[in-house]
């Protein structure tokens, strides 16, 4: 009998699941900060058709199951992956981040102690290798709310779940008139919440967070990040709707969402201005109370001249700047 085979008859006390393509310069890393000598590990990679060398360094490493996603994209993966999960929690990891020393061990021994379906936390940030700040957890009365946008929610790749509580809970790849690929882990947490979970929180930092110009498993630029924005809009009348239902949708649940779709209305107006404008009225719909956030003149544009007519200007103003040549450097 194999070592996972003993592993995964006796059971693990956390699955760690990594979505992962053509990543290997910062893949191995992810992995070895999964492991732990405390505690047993099920560490999963999902290897979305890499072409760097990457399903060759898997096949060195005897202690990590492999899911082949065949270019189906990251939440089709982490589903399958997720199947094969038998921790008695689970947490996701990006290939290009880490997780720092002794975080699993601390939110495990959280979970157990306080019975927690969610231990959440804050996370460290990076440019590359250089720190660039830190994420801290706000503590909040209203999980639903935070999650919606009412405060700092942080990164849910610093949360662990009980399995038990998440796993009917899938990465959405398909939603009633959207496909949310690129805003999965969103849509994850919004119903995460609307499950009320018992929430512990670990004042402990537990994830560092990579920022790079490297290739990303999400959508960012382009028509594919406008698709992006679409998912987004769709997630929140998903769960506004759901909310209202449910007799669940308070007040302070209306201005978290208007103060997160706010800036959607914006970068929609990009390029589809009435499309924008109507979502900028659904803002002032659910918190009749809103004001544009913007400072100085901007701000004034918006409560004086109107959403439409202000962003009708900013576009002028881009297509204006276009035309003005670049310096080149000396």
């Amino acid at each position: 009998m194999t070592e996972l085979s003993k592993s995964r008859l006796g059971g693990a006390d956390v699955s760690v699941i990594i979505p992962t393509k053509d990543r290997l310069w910062s893949l191995p890393k992810a992995v070895a900060s999964a492991r732990s000598d405390k505690l047993r590990m099920q560490i999963i990679v999902m290897d979305d058709g890499s072409s760097d060398g990457t399903g060759e360094w898997l096949r060195t490493q005897p202690d990590l199951e492999v899911v082949e996603g065949n270019g189906w994209g990251k939440p089709w993966g982490v589903n399958k992956a997720a199947k094969l999960a038998y921790g008695k929690y689970i947490r996701f990891l990006d290939s290009d981040d880490w997780l720092n020393p002794g975080a699993i061990e601390e939110q495990f021994q959280m979970a157990e102690r306080d019975e927690a379906d969610v231990v959440v936390a804050g996370c460290d940030f990076y440019e590359d290798e250089t720190p660039a700040g830190n994420e801290p957890w706000v503590t909040t009365d209203d999980f639903i709310a935070q999650q919606l946008g009412e405060t700092v929610s942080s990164t849910y790749l610093a949360f662990l779940f009980r399995r038990s509580f998440v796993e009917e809970i899938p990465h959405r790849t398909m939603f009633p008139a959207s496909d949310f690929a690129s805003r999965d882990d969103r849509c994850f947490m919004l119903e995460v919440a609307l499950k009320h979970p018992k929430v512990s929180i670990c004042e402990t930092r537990t994830v560092s967070v990579r920022q790079h110009k490297k290739a990303r498993l999400q959508f960012q630029a382009g028509l594919r990040r406008d698709g992006t924005h679409i998912q987004q809009l769709y997630i929140y009348k998903q769960i506004l709707a759901l909310l209202e239902q449910r007799g669940e949708l308070t007040v302070r649940r209306r201005k978290a969402a208007a103060k997160m779709l706010w800036p959607l209305a914006h970068w929609i107006s990009y390029t589809h201005i009435r499309e924008g404008a109507e979502l900028a009225t659904w803002v002032m719909e659910l918190d009749p109370e809103f004001v544009p956030p913007e400072p100085g003149l901007l701000g004034r544009l918006y409560r004086k001249a109107g959403f439409s007519n202000t962003e009708k200007i900013l576009r002028m103003r881009r297509q204006l700047l276009s035309l003005v040549p670049r310096r080149r450097p000396a």
